[in-house]
């Protein structure tokens, strides 16, 4: 695999839909940094579980961030995506402003028990062969994504044309990176149609720059939704997704 030299590594895979708002948000400001692919879950050699890894992140979490110019690591994609924006003043993503970066920031706050659950009831089960599922958590995984899409309809979308305001932001990116996963052209997981607001803006977002080489992995991984991937086409989908990412860094140089 590539490397590229920058003061950037990212420990993750492009599967994961965190680690790919992290990926997006790079890609998209042409910011060259190294893509060490991980396997979530488990203890092997490149594994969220293994013991080295787990000495950088105790919480064996993904994406994982080392700044190595400013000697700063950290997990977590929401704080990623604010540190990485307050630190080059990527301020059309993540204004310096209270007034404006409060709403961003409330959205990203309820994003974990909301939006997010789209992967835990709908791609996770189908993808993360190491998780068990009970019926009762993904019932309720699924109404709670139901409920946040709703809200995401009738509240922030139907009042701007994106979720904090008339320009995107990097609360567009984290949600965007749940919810445009169960797309048709993607898993196909999802009914959009009740939606028409949520379809507007995932068209919006979808035309951003580095769109398609951030979600290459989810073109390989395909339509799920009749039968679920197997093992193979998960790591190819990974690798794809690398590969894409590394590619269009190349011009950065």
């Amino acid at each position: 695999m590539t490397t590229i030299q920058s003061a950037l590594t990212l420990y993750g895979s492009p599967l994961s839909q965190p680690v790919r708002a992290v990926i997006w948000l790079l890609l998209l400001k042409k910011i060259p940094f190294e893509l060490i692919l991980m396997n979530p879950g488990s203890k092997g050699e490149i594994g969220t579980r293994n013991p080295n890894f787990l000495k950088k992140n105790p919480n064996g979490t993904i994406p994982f961030l080392e700044d190595n110019a400013n000697d700063v690591a950290m997990a977590e994609a929401h704080a990623i995506l604010v540190y990485l924006c307050r630190k080059n003043a990527w301020f059309d993503l993540y204004p310096s402003e209270p007034a404006k970066y409060t709403k961003i920031d409330w959205y990203l706050h309820a994003h974990h028990r909301g939006i997010r659950e789209a992967s835990l009831a709908f791609f996770a089960p189908n993808v993360r062969k190491d998780l068990v599922f009970s019926e009762t958590f993904l019932d309720n995984a699924k109404k709670m994504f139901r409920r946040s899409l709703q809200s995401l309809e009738q509240g922030w979308l139907d009042q701007s044309r994106f979720i904090a305001g008339d320009s995107r932001s990097i609360c567009d990116l984290a949600a965007y990176v749940e919810i445009g996963q169960l797309r048709p052209q993607f898993t196909n997981l999802f009914d959009f149609e009740p939606f028409p607001n949520v379809k507007r803006w995932l068209d919006d977002m979808a035309a951003t720059d580095s769109h398609d080489e951030a979600h290459t992995s989810l073109t390989v991984l395909g339509d799920i939704s009749v039968k679920a991937p197997g093992i193979n086409t998960i790591k190819e989908a990974n690798k794809r997704g690398y590969r894409a990412v590394m590619k269009l860094q190349s011009c950065y140089r």
